[in-house]
């Protein structure tokens, strides 16, 4: 008669080897973004980082850096596009709303200044020698040919 204290495990568990007995599934992994609480994914950068050779390696907080600075700059552009949007009375972040939003802030001017927005449109600007003359100088003289 053979008796088997532990009837799932095999010799090689037994032994040491393998699995622990009653280890269950493995860990769930989880991603690098979600540890740094990010939306963008911190391996992709990692990994463009890396190909670019932009140096011989690369650290560990680079990418999540990286990725920190890119979701805010991205969620400070949607901000002031969705604020553009709302004025136009419009549902839908378009392109004009992203130049809109870009050109009338100074310091995203500053850095974007180069760029060229696609379907951007130009910023409405009239010249002041367009304008039409100051209303109260017109009024003045009206004023004095009434007296006549």
């Amino acid at each position: 008669l053979r008796l088997r204290l532990f009837p799932s495990s095999s010799v090689a568990e037994m032994a040491g080897r393998g699995k622990a007995i009653g280890a269950g599934a493995a860990k769930k992994a989880t991603s690098r973004s979600s540890k740094a609480g990010l939306q963008f994914p911190v391996g992709r950068i990692a990994r463009f980082l890396k190909a670019g050779k932009y140096a011989e390696r690369v650290g560990a907080g680079a990418p999540v850096y990286l990725a920190a600075v890119l979701e805010y700059l991205a969620a400070e552009v949607l901000e002031l596009a969705g604020n553009a949007a709302r004025d136009n009375k419009k549902t839908r972040i378009v392109p004009r709303h992203i130049q809109l939003a870009v050109r009338n802030d100074e310091e995203l001017t500053k850095l974007l200044g180069g760029a060229t927005i696609a379907s951007g449109g130009v910023m409405p600007n009239i010249h002041q020698h367009l304008l039409p003359k100051k209303a109260s100088s017109s009024k003045a003289s009206t004023v004095d040919d009434d007296d006549n």
